[in-house]
């Protein structure tokens, strides 16, 4: 949203339930987005074969911003530009989730001025934002090593999460302080605790036992169980890499990479993105005969 992810930039409870019951849903949902109006899809996007749930690691801010001899703090700001661009657009053309990649576990070795200032903006936008989310049906979550941010952003983030709880046109998560090896350590935690107390069986341990201690699930049921996975992973600024987004989760997820920086990335990006992800063949392993 905020920030350019890559390293070579210069800016930088566990439930006590019982043995759960098991479900029937997917892991990872197949495409098809919420429905949307048609007069509202551009020109080659069909809506049945929309991506449900995209994902974007959002680099090249500060790269942007040397370009035209500004600070990284311009960069981040265009960011944010192209972040609510990337939201309304999503809204309107009917995905039901977007995902972005704000800062990273590793992003903490940046220097405090620039984490700092960071942390400022990701709470300023969350707070400013809450009037617009519930004005448009978006859900926010974030998701992340929260133990590691500022207390006063920690609370905002809980307040915007309770005051949209209840939208369901646009599921957008920031992931903040995230790292996917440390979701897949804390998972395999959550679910040691669990065997160690009895509340679970080795054997009973399976991928969606496994996914649903991830953070990236809704843990309390509902039509967030629906959108674990992402369809698409867009990643922005010409690096071809994960940079430890999503591990789990993108196993199956479509891979798009452009060399637009992530404040330039507008309507036309997006599109392309979504044009290539309806032009792939997703198997699944499968092969048809």
């Amino acid at each position: 949203m905020l920030l350019s992810h890559s390293p070579a930039a210069t800016h930088p409870e566990l439930p006590t339930s019982s043995r759960r019951t098991r479900r029937t849903r997917p892991t990872c949902p197949r495409a098809g987005a919420a429905p949307a109006a048609e007069s509202l899809l551009p020109r080659g996007l069909r809506a049945e074969s929309l991506p449900r749930h995209v994902a974007v690691v959002m680099d090249g801010n500060s790269r942007w911003a040397r370009a035209r001899g500004m600070p990284a703090a311009f960069g981040h700001e265009a960011g944010r530009r192209a972040l609510e661009e990337t939201v309304r657009l999503s809204r309107a053309w009917g995905i039901r989730a977007l995902t972005a990649f704000a800062f990273s576990h590793e992003n903490w070795s940046r220097p405090k001025m620039e984490v700092d200032f960071l942390m400022g903006l990701f709470e300023r936008v969350i707070h400013d934002s809450v009037a617009e989310f519930l004005r448009d049906g978006i859900r926010l979550r974030v998701i992340g090593d929260c133990s590691r941010l500022p207390a006063s952003l920690q609370r905002t983030a809980r307040e915007a999460e309770e005051a949209t709880r209840s939208n369901s046109q646009l599921h957008l998560t920031l992931a903040i302080s995230y790292s996917g090896r440390r979701d897949i350590v804390q998972a395999c935690r959550s679910l040691a605790e669990k065997v160690r107390g009895g509340l679970l069986r080795p054997e009973d341990i399976d991928e969606l036992l496994f996914a649903d201690e991830l953070e990236t699930s809704g843990g309390g049921g509902g039509d967030d169980e629906l959108l674990p996975c992402p369809d698409l992973l867009i990643r922005t600024s010409g690096e071809l890499r994960l940079s430890n987004f999503l591990l789990w989760q993108s196993a199956y997820s479509e891979l798009f990479f452009t060399d637009t920086l992530w404040p330039d990335f507008g309507e036309a990006d997006y599109l392309e993105a979504l044009r290539s992800f309806q032009s792939r063949d997703r198997r699944f392993g499968r092969r048809d005969l």
